[in-house]
């Protein structure tokens, strides 16, 4: 698939105006003028986050002291509490969280994960009931609830209060809950909007902290959840998540609670764990407990004190995730047949699919897969008991939780964020709403975005991809949405005759541009580029830097992400 090359546009002033002030490298100084970072003390900030100055105080966050009124008074009553969360990392993370703090604190406290085949996402009515059975007469719900607001009249009509602790967008109306913790409020002055539901919950939980003199190390202590949560809810690593992140990515690697080290330990990969490793190693075994069987088997996990009891359940879900991969891969590969071998699905502007006995648990999984092979605004449908649900994944710049919402009258429920969302309909509501929503999508985006797009930071000529300069690159970290990986572009590259194809039709490269040294550089999946590059035919490459180990010894390489030929794509005044 064709990729378009966009380069980043940046204050050349500020730029020049930081490197003044810094005195490294320029095109440094222009990757951080492009992540916000224009004065020395921003850079402070950004190389140097620290948890005593950088994190906002949670009494900024609208209810937020009638949350903690609520909870103080619960425990002073001898109430019986319920957190009550989502099923997915998210929201098990904002469980174990929560619970764990209150119940180091009070015995009264229980926790709650809805069965998302039997009960469906968010507030239940069939949970409110178990909690009213169990005595329960506060309910914390984190990670969800914030469009609840028939559940939770329910719950105040059975003489239970509700604290809402969500970062979704909210509904035209909030729900009549004691206390609505959601930055995205629109009366609400919270200065960072983008936390994720776990770190809704990390903002409560400071704030009990403080209102009980505690230790603050006794809020740290959960900031590898967070890390966890940030990283799989795909929220952008800035601001209080950067600091946030950094942290938790530190207790992950130095000191993890045992459910997290357990996991860890049985996917072990020899270097500090990233945020990239989150998404890709630990998140999916511990949303594979929700996909596949009880999500409660991951805030099991997460609350775990004991290693083997920790082991067992890490074991416990490495299996469920085993099981995932099964299933969704046979679901991807029907999907995939079906659009290939329907022209009409090439000729529309999305992908929305429907089977009624595709697993519920991982459409979502299925959407991003086809994401990656058609890059359309995607759904994934799939039916029980004549109600449709499905998921929703959107490509980078087009709203996709806007264009379900043109669609409302046609469904039951829906909610997410600009990227994912989820929603419920019946099933003879289908076709049209498949038919609107590809209207509403063809009406309102740009047809650029239909074309994959590779964001590049800035020009790096080869003489500059030096040892020192990737040093300071790796400061940047964690690297995530809102601060990626810095993408660069070098023009009129060769490589020499030592290039092969190695491993699976990789391109094994030694790289030259004008007087440079050598640099080594790897191309995945570009061997069918061998011959001419091989034969010294100039390209421009887009690229980014990394350390290649190899027994035992480490040098810094290119990761080659798109090559275009001279040959095939003559220079001009525009070229990049």
């Amino acid at each position: 698939m064709n990729k378009r090359w966009v380069l980043t546009e940046t204050d050349e002033q500020a730029v020049d105006e930081l490197h003044e002030s810094l005195r490294i490298n320029r095109i440094l100084c222009k990757l951080l003028v492009q992540r916000g970072v224009k004065t020395f003390e921003d850079a402070r900030k950004f190389f140097r986050p620290s948890l005593e100055t950088h994190l906002y105080d949670p009494f900024l966050m609208q209810d937020m002291d009638k949350a903690v009124e609520r909870i103080d008074r619960a425990m002073q009553n001898k109430e019986k509490i319920l957190v009550y969360g989502d099923y997915d990392v998210d929201g098990t993370t904002a469980v174990a969280l929560l619970y764990g703090f209150i119940k180091d604190l009070y015995f009264y406290v229980d926790y709650y994960v809805p069965d998302r085949y039997k009960e469906g996402y968010g507030i239940s009515t069939e949970g409110i009931n178990w909690a009213k059975e169990g005595g329960f007469s506060l309910i914390i719900a984190v990670d969800c609830g914030i469009k609840a607001n028939d559940k939770v009249q329910y719950a105040l009509d059975l003489g239970i209060d509700f604290i809402i602790c969500d970062h979704h967008r909210p509904g035209e109306e909030l729900p009549p809950a004691y206390a609505v913790l959601d930055p995205k409020r629109t009366d609400c002055d919270y200065p960072f909007k983008e936390l994720s539901g776990c770190g809704i919950a990390f903002k409560l939980v400071q704030a009990l902290a403080a209102t009980k003199h505690l230790s603050f190390k006794k809020v740290t202590r959960y900031l590898d959840l967070v890390a966890v949560s940030i990283a799989a809810d795909i929220v952008p690593i800035v601001d209080e998540n950067r600091v946030l992140a950094y942290y938790g990515l530190k207790q992950l690697n130095r000191n993890p609670r045992p459910g997290l080290r357990s996991l860890i330990e049985l996917n072990p990969i020899n270097r500090e764990l990233s945020i990239s490793d989150i998404v890709y190693i630990i998140a999916p075994r511990i949303n594979a407990a929700g996909r596949m069987d009880d999500a409660r088997q991951a805030v099991r996990l997460l609350i775990s004190q004991e290693g083997a009891i920790a082991k067992k359940n890490a074991n416990e879900l490495q299996l469920r995730n085993s099981e995932r991969k099964i299933v969704d891969m046979g679901i991807t590969e029907e999907a995939l047949l079906m659009v290939e071998n329907d022209p009409v699905f090439l000729l529309k502007k999305t992908t929305v699919l429907f089977k009624p006995d595709w697993h519920k648990g991982v459409i979502g999984i299925v959407a991003s897969r086809l994401i990656e092979r058609f890059f359309r605004p995607t759904i994934v449908l799939t039916a029980s008991n004549n109600i449709v649900s499905g998921s929703a994944r959107s490509i980078p710049g087009f709203d996709i939780y806007n264009a379900i919402k043109e669609c409302s009258d046609l469904l039951d429920q829906f909610g997410g964020h600009k990227y994912a969302a989820g929603l419920t309909l019946k099933e003879e509501n289908l076709v049209a709403f498949i038919d609107r929503f590809e209207t509403v999508v063809a009406d309102t985006i740009d047809d650029d975005l239909l074309i994959p797009e590779i964001q590049i930071d800035a020009e790096l000529p080869l003489k500059d991809v030096t040892a020192k300069f990737y040093q300071i690159l790796q400061q940047f970290a964690p690297f995530g949405p809102g601060n990626t990986r810095p993408v660069f572009v070098c023009t009129d590259v060769t490589s020499t005759k030592w290039t092969s194809v190695v491993g699976n039709n990789h391109l094994k490269l030694y790289l030259k541009q004008e007087n440079s040294p050598v640099v080594k550089g790897i191309a995945y999946n570009m061997g069918h580029l061998l011959e001419p590059i091989a034969n010294g035919e100039p390209f421009d490459m887009c690229f980014t830097l990394e350390e290649n180990k190899y027994n035992g010894n480490t040098t810094l390489q290119v990761n080659v992400r798109d090559v275009l030929l001279h040959s095939e794509h003559p220079i001009t005044s525009d070229t990049v």
